[in-house]
C-alpha cells in the first residue's frame, strides 16, 4: 500500500511500536519520530498520508509541529492526528487551532487506533 504511509511521532518508545505494529500488521507504511523536531525533518524528506503524534515531547511539542507542517505546502491537507494523555478542553481547542484533524486521548486500544486510521485515510 503505497499510498498508505503514516508517520508516527512520539518520545516514548513503547507507544511508537504499539502504533507501529497495529498498522504494520493492516498494510500501512509506518515511520517512527522519536519527538517534533525528527518529526519535521522525516515530513519534509518523505510525503506522509497521514501523521499520528503526542502533544508532550521534548525539544519540539506536537502543537509546534502541526503548526510547523501546516506551514508547509504539501501537508496543508494532510490528516495529522493528536495522540495525547491531554484531555482538557484547552488543549485540544489549541490542537485544532494549530491544525489537528482529530484527538486520540492515551491509553488507546488498537481498535479505537486502527477504527480512526481506516477512516481517515482507508
Amino acid at each position: 500500500m503505497a499510498d498508505k504511509k503514516i508517520l508516527a511521532v512520539d518520545d516514548s518508545v513503547s507507544i511508537r511500536k504499539s502504533i507501529s505494529f497495529v498498522l504494520d500488521q493492516e498494510g500501512y507504511e509506518v515511520t517512527e519520530a522519536v519527538d517534533g523536531v525528527d518529526g519535521l525533518e522525516k515530513a519534509k524528506a518523505e510525503k506522509y498520508n497521514l501523521i499520528i503524534t503526542d502533544i508532550n515531547m521534548p525539544n519540539m511539542d506536537g502543537i509546534e509541529m502541526i503548526k510547523q507542517l501546516r506551514a508547509l505546502e504539501g501537508y496543508k491537507f494532510t490528516p495529522i492526528i493528536a495522540l495525547t494523555t491531554e484531555s482538557q478542553d484547552s488543549k485540544m481547542a489549541e490542537g485544532k487551532e494549530a491544525g489537528a484533524t482529530g484527538w486520540i486521548v492515551k491509553p488507546f486500544t488498537s481498535e479505537k487506533l486502527l477504527a480512526i486510521v481506516k477512516k481517515i485515510i482507508g
